[in-house]
C-alpha cells in the first residue's frame, strides 16, 4: 500500500534529478514524496489518528 493522505489521498509522485554537469544531461529518476504528519481528527462524536499531509493540516487548523 502505498503512503497516501488520509483526507485528500494525495500519493508520492515521480520525477527527475537535476543534473548540474556534462554535455548529454542524462535525467535520473526519483520520487517525490507526501510530507505526512500523524493527527488526531474527530469525525462525529469519535476521534481517529489519521496520517495527513501538511496542506490538509494547514486547511484544518484554519477551520
Amino acid at each position: 500500500m502505498a503512503l497516501s493522505c488520509d483526507l485528500c489521498g494525495k500519493t508520492s509522485m515521480g520525477g527527475f534529478n537535476p543534473q548540474s554537469s556534462g554535455m548529454n544531461r542524462v535525467r535520473a529518476h526519483r520520487r517525490y514524496k507526501v510530507n505526512l504528519q500523524p493527527m488526531r481528527i474527530t469525525r462525529g462524536a469519535t476521534t481517529v489518528s489519521a496520517r495527513v499531509c501538511t496542506r490538509c493540516r494547514r486547511t484544518l487548523a484554519k477551520g
